[in-house]
């Protein structure tokens, strides 16, 4: 019988966590725990982590998981019972787990970024084809609430053509670990893989795609790391990509004076800006007036407020619609869909924007896949 079957009888979904730090502990399973409370389509059946006291958490969270220190004994032990994995670790470790998930015949969700380096995610995508089994990355900001308004007014046509964007996510300090096991390991290269272009490059990479509808093409980045002596990662991030359809600006910082994210997107007849849950969207009218300056266009200026949690950084809220897309993906059979085909770009670009930082901010090519 067949995963997608399984799904269409109504059975259970079977999962297991790998990974049992932050975004699991408070984001990913107690979205699966409501879920299960709500519509009962999947159940939490194993745990791994190789920390002893985040294990002792875990089986306080899930009575009734089996726990384990590595994802190998979860893997040759339970494979047989499981439908999927959610893969939770730092991303050092994304790839070679994947590819073991999916060689025991289990459906792969996956934390940003989906690997370190483009090799293993191309090598990755191919994986999920050649095995039949789907991969998909947790792009979880395409569920924020005030990024799905921002889709309906684009898709509305309201704002025209999209022909810039600039996304800016303000963090006063690195996403920290647990206390458990190595609070700072995203600013370690070898856990992490880079810095906060590594952590935080791939939400602001996938909007961009939806909301100027295109891929881009080049990219150049300037990074900066104001604690070179104690961390090999960058804190401060700006780059500046090109796409067939205009130019996107993002920036990212982990040493801001405020949690907070701002977005501009500007279409050829309007605006949006977001500050957080604030929302301003502008639209143009035109009026008698010979041209701009002497009163031709005015604008119609709506604002709102739309709760979307940002200050919680487990985005639990998100989490479900996220898991929906995920098994709609499993039920069609859809592998290396645009989903994962989205992760591998934002890998690409930023692999390519630190090339450009470490080169002067030399314009890098992107092919994309």
């Amino acid at each position: 019988m067949t995963f997608a079957v399984k799904i269409k009888d109504g059975k259970v979904l079977k999962g297991a966590v790998i990974g049992y730090g932050f975004i699991s502990g408070k984001g990913h399973i107690p979205s699966y725990l409501d879920r299960a409370r709500k519509s009962g389509d999947v159940k939490i059946v194993a745990v791994a982590d190789i920390c002893e006291e985040r294990r002792k958490l875990a089986a306080k969270a899930l009575p009734e998981a089996k726990i384990y220190s590595d994802y190998q004994s979860l893997l040759k032990a339970e494979s047989a019972v499981l439908d999927f994995v959610d893969i939770s670790t730092p991303p050092c470790d994304h790839a070679k787990i994947a590819k073991a998930a999916m060689d025991a015949g289990l459906h792969v969700l996956c934390e940003k970024p989906l690997t370190t380096t483009l090799e293993e995610a191309r090598d990755l995508l191919n994986h999920a084809v050649q095995s039949k089994r789907v991969l998909f990355p947790a792009h979880n900001y395409k569920h924020a609430p005030v990024v799905k308004t921002i889709r309906e007014i684009i898709q509305s046509g309201k704002i025209g053509e999209v022909r810039n964007v600039a996304l800016s996510t303000y963090r006063n300090t690195h996403a920290k670990g647990v206390t458990e096991w190595n609070t700072n390991w995203r600013r370690d290269f070898k856990y992490s893989g880079g810095g906060i272009a590594m952590d935080h490059g791939s939400h602001s990479f996938y909007l961009t795609f939806e909301w100027l509808g295109a891929y881009p093409t080049a990219i150049t980045a300037k990074m900066t790391n104001q604690e070179p002596q104690k961390y090999d990662t960058e804190d401060n991030f700006s780059t500046v990509v090109t796409f067939p359809t205009g130019l996107a600006n993002c920036n990212l910082t982990w040493t801001a004076g405020v949690r907070k994210v701002i977005y501009a997107i500007q279409g050829t007849k309007g605006a949006i800006t977001v500050d957080d849950d604030d929302m301003q969207v502008a639209i143009q009218e035109k009026t008698d007036g010979p041209d701009v300056a002497q009163g031709a266009i005015r604008w119609n200026v709506e604002k709102t407020m739309i709760s979307s949690d940002w200050m919680d950084a487990s985005h639990v809220t998100w989490f479900n619609a996220l898991f929906d897309q995920f098994k709609t993906a499993i039920e069609t059979d859809d592998y290396a869909g645009k989903e994962a085909k989205e992760a591998y770009r934002c890998v690409e670009m930023i692999t390519k924007a630190y090339e450009s930082a470490r080169n002067g901010c030399k314009e890098e090519k992107l092919l994309g896949i």
